[in-house]
């Protein structure tokens, strides 16, 4: 009990740390520049509440939980040392998860042209059939850049050929499937994997699983968009409550919260489903760690539902209302820093950014800070959101963006050490989660609306290119870590005499 109430301490720390700069921000927009009905503020405040706590509980439950499930089940399946076995259970595992994250359904939603099951499939075949590719570059040590320039190349080379409406979205696909249900479970999966290897590229391998599976979701949607050819896109947008009273606040929540219990329950049923089959094949954990592992369970489950309904509901409309009323105003440019000064700050509230900078800071033995992690994470979703803003403004084609900013960050990939390209892409489907769909996608959306812009083409896309900076931003941090590294050594061998250096003996020295 000691444990879990220092957890909360340290929790309640660094939610609020991150949640306080997005409520000042959207404060002082509201008593300024861009007011906005007094019912939508208290939908805003009540849904930053929830988040706030829903945020708490999901990283307590989280470490006591997800983390130590993913990586038994990983470990476990890898000692078996059949390969069927690990490439059947991956998939499965991939295709069930990924149908049971809420996220894919407003995926679904949005694109009119295909059937939702049929998205959904697609979308699920595409990640699971990713897992399977990642898990066997694992164990056969193939180096991650290969195989990103490959998919990567591929993808681009499927998008010459699928229609504009339907290009944002296909792109969109690859953040919104790597979502708060997803990231937790498949990272730690990797963790587990890689636990049992004992040669040096092991910790480097640890990561990359939800980079490769951010690219199945893009390559089947774009494939789907070849295979469907739409036409047109309708025009979307989203709704704004209308509030007279606190009665129908209280409606507007209690409509929200069985939906989201309901989504949340079947979302974890197959992390549960395939620990408790591993458990009785295995039954190598103790009684006292079930209970630990099954408290983590609860408070997992009911933080994702405070979480989602808070931003769905309170966050959805205060981000659509605002982007409209920005957007209005006679010096609308002025969307483009205020969107960079939002979005520098909404990363660091994404419930999976904490997974992923604290395994970063575990797994390297604190060699990459998770503070140096979020700062790389905020400098690149700031500089996207700002991009992202000026479609919204212009209409420029997406693609004017993602080509080069892929380009530039496959390249980076051959002169960074191996576990920077691996976190940064698996930053790009962590950065690009709830708090992105439901406060900067409507945020866009609403702006583009104001400006009389195409929804589809202008707004959609924001969550691809949130995924897409950091991968460029982590691997700069990788890059000015390597040159500091290599100015040490020289400093040190200058400044070593030459006695000393040959008692080390020549392969010491090439090490260091």
């Amino acid at each position: 009990m000691q444990f879990i109430h220092s957890k909360f301490k340290e929790k309640l720390f660094e939610t609020l740390k991150a949640v306080f700069p997005i409520l000042a921000i959207v404060l002082l927009l509201c008593f300024s520049i861009a007011p906005i009905p007094p019912s939508i503020l208290m939908t805003f405040l009540i849904g930053a509440v929830l988040l706030t706590v829903g945020m708490i509980l999901f990283n307590v439950g989280v470490e006591l939980s997800m983390n130590p499930i993913g990586e038994r089940v990983g470990s476990i399946m890898t000692k078996s040392k059949k390969l069927m076995i690990i490439v059947l259970i991956s998939f499965i595992m991939g295709f069930v998860i990924t149908i049971s994250e809420p996220d894919l359904q407003v995926l679904a939603e949005q694109v009119p042209s295909i059937p939702n099951i049929v998205l959904i499939m697609a979308v699920a075949l595409g990640v699971a059939i990713f897992l399977v590719l990642a898990i066997l570059r694992m164990l056969f040590k193939i180096p991650l850049a290969y195989l990103l320039v490959f998919f990567y190349v591929m993808a681009f080379g499927l998008a010459a050929f699928v229609p504009g409406d339907f290009l944002a979205v296909a792109f969109d696909s690859g953040g919104v499937t790597t979502g708060p249900m997803t990231v937790p479970f498949i990272m730690s999966f990797g963790i587990g994997i890689a636990a049992i290897r004992s040669d040096e590229r092991a910790e480097d391998d640890s990561f990359g699983l939800v980079s490769m599976c951010s690219i199945g979701p893009i390559l089947s949607v774009l494939i789907l968009g070849l295979i469907f050819k739409p036409d047109s896109a309708e025009q979307v947008s989203e709704a704004i409550p209308i509030i007279d009273n606190t009665v129908d606040l209280w409606k507007l929540f209690a409509v929200g919260f069985p939906t989201y219990i309901e989504e949340i329950a079947v979302s974890l049923l197959p992390i549960v489903f395939f620990f408790g089959i591993f458990q009785l094949i295995a039954r190598d954990i103790n009684k006292k760690t079930l209970i630990k592992i099954g408290i983590g369970l609860v408070y997992t489950y009911i933080g994702l539902v405070l979480f989602l309904t808070g931003v769905n509901i309170g966050f959805m409309p205060a981000g659509n209302f605002l982007g409209q009323t920005i957007a209005g105003l006679s010096y609308a440019w002025i969307i483009i820093p205020i969107g960079m000064i939002i979005g520098y700050f909404i990363v660091l509230a994404e419930p999976a950014v904490f997974v992923l900078t604290k395994q970063v800071e575990e797994i390297t033995s604190g060699a990459i800070s998770s503070k140096a992690m979020r700062l790389s994470l905020s400098i690149g979703v700031s500089a996207s959101v700002g991009l992202a803003m000026i479609r919204v403004l212009t209409g420029i084609s997406i693609l004017w963006f993602l080509l080069p900013g892929y380009v530039i960050a496959l390249v980076l990939t051959f002169f960074v050490p191996k576990i920077f390209t691996a976190i940064a892409f698996d930053s790009g489907g962590v950065a690009s989660g709830p708090m992105t769909a439901t406060f900067l996608l409507p945020f866009a959306m609403g702006a583009c609306e104001a400006l009389g812009g195409n929804i589809i083409t202008d707004a959609f896309g924001i969550v691809a290119m949130v995924a897409m900076t950091p991968l460029i931003t982590i691997q700069i941090m990788g890059l000015i870590f390597t040159l500091k590294e290599r100015s040490l050594h020289k400093q040190v061998v200058a400044q070593t005499p030459v006695a000393s250096l040959s008692s080390y003996g020549d392969m010491e020295i090439i090490e260091l």
